[in-house]
């Protein structure tokens, strides 16, 4: 019988289906005792380090899960469950790990070679590498990979961390792959007897990632074809490029319930999901698809992830929106990439009079399968609320100026950040251009976002100034924020990536606002998404391209709705655009 431990973090639920789809039957463990019955023993998880080994240690595991290991049970980890193996972490110090594998997990540097730079944390899609090894048996080279665990040697795998454990040739005979982050060799798949664990989320992998779960499954369990590979020694060491995940191309879909109360796919037009008018009323929302089929399409084409965003709901109480709780469910049930879910992530009381932090309402949608979780406004108050304590505590007008009294750990992004890791939490941030007249004066708190170019107001030609001025509500009011301060804010208060839509370049089909990209990410150490204006498959290249000038890693990611729902473009055809103009990307069969 195979037993999955669950410490209570992050989605876990994505595995459940993941192995519910491979026709393999398992049971939660609910006590020591179960994992003393479990023939496999499975760790998933996401989050905290220190966290999750007070979990263990709080129920009572941590001294079965040893005993389990020591017997020659197979034991399979995934990425927390990982890196619990090890000696300990410096995400969490003083607190000892299981102490099996002899390496410390590390964070990390988004410093790197020669100036540049890379996001952190690690997120995205990136192959597992085998080293040149030596074995009783002779050399072992990267098809061993695939003879052992059903997987091609150049397939690409879903990672998400900011923490990992460096490899080093006195971890060979724990080490079956590495990957390389920036110039950063980690170990990105641990197998020694009858451990098997990955540092990347093959639940959440793509079919890649099926197989490799359906491999270990069908493992007879006995140590010695656990340890088909044996005794290993680095045989030598080769030349380490700089080294980032493939571009991940993002399906979005904006769903709320239309006016016979169906959740439905709509793209508004400056944020109008109606537009226009019927003999003086407003005509219906616009119907795009029925959510969880488009979802189920795009996953088919390729997407790398898929964005749900609840543009309507939680006007009352979020947890009661079963609806959308039920549509997460069911995707998540055939759609093994990662999936976001946005809308409705705050602190809300609810009609009883019963106050619901956001963290509750987060942990609702972690646990019916959503990998992350997007906030929107409530970034903004967030932020808002930080600059007004740190004015008062220092005078500091940047949040990366402002004293760590300034953070008193009351916002959603800092708990859902704390209890699940900050690569759950995505800010989704709204920003539009405010532009500035000749000679015209600018609040030098915002100094910094003044940015220039080609005046794109109707009527207007030439060049001009502006500053990028944050909004909530869905853009419809404007905040004395700009598109900076809060990006800074929220990187300050927890979150693990970024999300721009640009309202300007809304439903334009005119390309990205590069500069309002290139802006955020030379301020900013987390990963980012691009969002609004994309109208053609050239379009996402001149995205990607270097910016060398800025001495940061290239965007890591693109978004897009409208023309995916409409079937203007394709997101295949998005990635032979992008080989074709040099980039890797992730096809469901591995690198193009």
């Amino acid at each position: 019988m195979l037993y999955l431990i669950d410490y209570g973090a992050g989605n876990i639920q994505s595995l459940a289906n993941s192995l519910t789809k491979l026709g393999q039957t398992f049971e939660w463990v609910r006590s020591p005792e179960d994992i003393a019955k479990a023939d496999k023993l499975l760790f998933p998880g996401v989050g905290a380090f220190g966290l999750a080994m007070k979990a263990l240690a709080t129920k009572g595991y941590i001294e079965p899960i040893r005993a389990h290991i020591e017997a020659g049970k197979p034991y399979m980890g995934i990425c927390i469950g990982m890196q619990a193996l090890c000696l300990g972490s410096d995400e969490s110090p003083g607190v000892p790990g299981l102490g099996i594998v002899p390496a410390r997990v590390g964070r990390f540097s988004p410093e790197d070679v020669d100036g540049l730079q890379k996001a952190v944390p690690h997120m995205g899609w990136n192959t597992a590498q085998i080293p040149a090894f030596a074995t009783p048996s002779g050399p072992v080279d990267g098809e061993a990979f695939g003879r052992t665990y059903g997987s091609a040697k150049e397939e690409h795998y879903y990672f998400v961390h900011s923490y990992r454990a460096a490899f080093g040739p006195e971890l060979a005979d724990w080490t079956l792959s590495t990957t390389t982050y920036g110039t950063e060799t980690f170990i990105s798949v641990v197998q020694h007897r009858n451990i098997f664990a990955t540092q990347f989320h093959p639940e959440k992998s793509g079919a890649a990632g099926l197989r490799i779960l359906d491999a270990w499954l069908k493992l007879d369990g006995t140590p010695q074809t656990s340890a088909a590979l044996g005794p290993r020694t680095l045989m030598h060491t080769q030349d380490v490029m700089f080294t980032l995940p493939t571009r991940r191309i993002v399906a979005c879909l904006d769903v709320r319930s239309n006016d016979q109360g169906d959740l439905v796919v709509t793209k508004g037009e400056s944020y109008d999901v109606r537009g226009g008018t019927e003999a003086g009323a407003k005509s219906e929302v616009r119907n795009m698809g029925k959510p969880v089929e488009l979802a189920q399409r795009y996953y088919a084409e390729g997407a790398d992830e898929v964005t749900f965003l609840n543009i309507t709901s939680f006007r009352n109480w979020a947890l009661d929106d079963q609806p959308m709780l039920s549509l997460l469910k069911v995707a998540a049930n055939t759609i093994f990439v990662p999936l976001t879910i946005g809308g409705g992530i705050r602190d809300f009381t609810d009609p009883d009079g019963t106050f619901h932090p956001a963290l509750g309402v987060a942990h609702a949608y972690f646990r019916a399968g959503a990998d992350k979780v997007s906030i929107g406004s409530e970034a903004v108050y967030a932020v808002e609320q930080l600059l007004q304590r740190a004015l008062a505590l220092n005078g500091a007008t940047d949040p990366r100026d402002a004293p760590d009294a300034a953070l008193e750990s009351d916002t959603g992004i800092e708990q859902i950040a704390w209890q699940y890791g900050v690569q759950s939490v995505v800010v989704s941030v709204d920003p539009r251009r405010v532009y500035l007249e000749e000679g015209e004066d600018i609040d030098p708190a915002h100094s910094a976002c003044v940015v220039s170019g080609t005046d794109e107001r109707p009527g207007k030609q030439g060049n001009a100034r502006w500053w990028y001025q944050c909004t909530v509500k869905g853009g419809r009011e404007a905040r004395n924020l700009d598109v900076l301060q809060l990006a800074r804010g929220v990187e300050r208060l927890g979150a693990g990536e970024l999300l721009i839509n640009s309202i300007d370049r809304d439903g334009s089909n005119a390309g990205f606002d590069t500069q309002l990209i290139d802006l955020i990410r030379s301020h900013v150490s987390i990963p980012v998404v691009a969002s609004s204006g994309a109208g053609s498959a050239q379009h996402f290249s001149e995205l990607f391209a270097k910016r060398e000038a800025t001495g940061k890693a290239t965007i890591e990611a693109a978004l897009a709705a409208g023309i995916f729902h409409r079937n203007e473009v394709r997101i295949r055809d998005v990635k032979d655009s992008l080989v074709r103009d040099g980039f890797v990307v992730r096809t469901s069969d591995g690198a193009i």
